[in-house]
């Protein structure tokens, strides 16, 4: 796969102090090197380092074309050994290969590993220690909660850092949304006064949904909070009676969820639409206490005319249908 291309180098461009784009500045890191910044339109500084690629460009790649990055790749590694390492430097009147072999003792080895190339991004813990990726929830602990931490996205992984960019947690990317599963040390069990002022809202609508929400922040801790506030908002869409069988039926489950106890309440409402679709089916169009259509018509037909009567008085009356 093709590396992403860093298109700014620097996010405040400053000769003297330039704060670095974070991705360029990790690259830098990860092989031990720096960047020297250079002036603007001045190309007597940089122009020694950036020529090595436009002769490239202008002799070996000009006018050809490959049909895969290897086959480039190949070409090049021809054209350096029978081409560019021979020839003799312009400025330095010396061969190329004998310059870079007198360099080469002071070259550092590279990583072992490729770069990875990364998104960079702040998120907020939230109450429960948790910080939202892509709509997925990933443990943040040991960051403060409510204080902000640099996540780096990779394509397999995330990882959370400090204010001071050290590493505290590491990330295996999450494919479903909106789910998350803690390990008993990530639970935060300390009820705050928003888990007080939820179990509440389930007892006013029955023991049993108390019952249920309690369960839940005991077995989830304060990332539970979030689905308890879907079942204290289950009353905007359902009756309270409702409520309270659909929570009876969860809590004789092994394992008592919100999900399992909006599945109940969604069968629920399905079953009475279609009941209720079967009675209209089921209405009469015929009967002694029915009258008929033709009589109805009537009746409008003569309403019709006397209207039309009182709008225009001069017109000759109509025969009476009564």
């Amino acid at each position: 796969m093709r590396a992403p291309c860093v298109r700014d180098y620097t996010v405040t461009p400053d000769l003297y102090e330039p704060q670095l784009n974070p991705v360029y500045a990790a690259m830098l890191a990860h092989y031990s090197a720096f960047a020297d910044v250079a002036r603007v339109g001045d190309p007597n500084r940089k122009g020694v380092v950036e020529r090595a690629i436009q002769h490239t460009q202008d002799t070996a790649l000009k006018g050809r074309q490959f049909e895969t990055i290897e086959a480039q790749n190949n070409y090049l590694s021809y054209w350096e050994e029978r081409w560019a390492a021979p020839r003799i430097h312009g400025r330095k009147k010396r061969r190329v290969s004998a310059l870079f072999e007198e360099e080469k003792p002071h070259l550092k080895t590279l990583p072992l590993e490729a770069f990875r190339y990364f998104r960079q991004e702040t998120r907020t813990v939230d109450d429960a220690g948790l910080v939202v990726i892509e709509q997925k929830y990933y443990p943040a602990l040991p960051a403060p909660l409510y204080s902000e931490v640099t996540v780096r996205i990779y394509e397999r992984e995330v990882e959370i850092l400090d204010e001071h960019g050290r590493l505290l947690r590491r990330h295996e990317k999450k494919t479903a949304r909106g789910k998350y599963e803690l390990p008993p040390e990530d639970r935060l069990l300390n009820p705050s006064r928003e888990t007080a002022r939820l179990l509440g809202k389930a007892m006013k609508i029955g023991p049993h949904s108390a019952q249920l929400a309690h369960q839940i922040f005991a077995h989830l801790g304060r990332p539970g909070q979030k689905a308890i506030y879907g079942l204290t908002n289950l009353p905007r869409h359902h009756g309270r009676e409702e409520i309270e069988k659909a929570c009876e039926q969860v809590l004789k489950l092994s394992q008592p969820s919100y999900q399992a106890l909006k599945r109940i309440l969604e069968r629920s409402t399905a079953a009475k639409e279609a009941r209720a679709a079967a009675d209209n089916s089921r209405l009469q169009q015929h009967g002694d206490h029915i009258r008929a259509l033709d009589e109805y018509q009537r009746f409008f037909d003569q309403q019709t005319a006397d209207i039309a009567d009182l709008e225009n008085p001069n017109l000759p009356p109509q025969e009476s249908t009564r």
